[in-house]
């Protein structure tokens, strides 16, 4: 059985890899360069896609920096740093870039529908997060109705299921459930900032850090 699995070589997108291949499902991974800020983040991909042994790992290249609208695709704004996981909860952040799930599972829908794959693994999470609004079961239902409708499988009465795995678990069961599957932290990337080295103070490192903090564990990812 073949899956696509959105990779983007974080904590969350790296359990879901580990996950589906527990699931016995020869995955495909597929990353994007989307010109991000931190783009970084795809080398980390990379390690993560060698470490799992996917059959296949795809770069997806294009440029969402031409309409900017995010702290992550626009230089001129600044990431949000050094804020509580209550303010992090207030409102939908800059750093939310205009419809980027729909985008990758577009992307995702056509690479399994042509590989033949019945799975599309996504690491979406409604907790313990910023309330994107493309990381809720709402939204991932409503795809899943344009994955029926949209395809060749679908209309055929097989459409392929999109499976979201954390969405209701709490960054601390991520961890947990990521430790009980071998994933490899120390090659995973969560910085938005850019740098090479982990920043600690975005949103997403100090999510990442509290998580770990609460549990108990040393983060193994280098902080500047």
């Amino acid at each position: 059985m073949k899956a696509v699995v959105l990779l983007s070589g974080g904590l969350d997108s790296s359990t879901v890899l580990y996950q589906a291949l527990v699931d016995r499902f020869d995955c495909y991974a597929l990353s994007f360069d989307y010109q991000q800020r931190h783009r970084r983040e795809l080398v980390a991909a990379r390690d993560i896609a060698c470490s799992a042994g996917v059959k296949e790992h795809q770069v997806v290249s294009f440029d969402l920096r031409l309409w900017g609208g995010s702290a992550l695709t626009d230089d001129r704004i600044d990431l949000p740093d050094d804020r509580s996981l209550s303010e992090m909860g207030g409102s939908i952040p800059i750093t939310y870039v205009p419809a980027r799930n729909t985008i990758f599972l577009s992307f995702a829908l056509g690479y399994a529908e042509a590989i033949d794959a019945s799975k599309v693994y996504i690491g979406v999470n409604a907790l313990d997060y910023s309330g994107y609004p493309d990381c809720r079961p709402d939204y991932i239902q409503a795809m899943q109705e344009v994955f029926r409708l949209g395809t060749k499988q679908g209309l055929e009465g097989e459409p392929i299921q999109i499976v979201a795995p954390l969405i209701n678990l709490k960054k601390t069961e991520i961890i947990q459930l990521g430790n009980s599957l071998g994933v490899p932290w120390s090659k995973t990337w969560s910085c938005y900032a850019g740098g090479e080295k982990a920043c600690g103070v975005c949103d997403s490192c100090r999510l990442r850090l509290a998580a770990f903090q609460e549990l108990g564990l040393k983060d193994p990812v280098e902080y500047s």
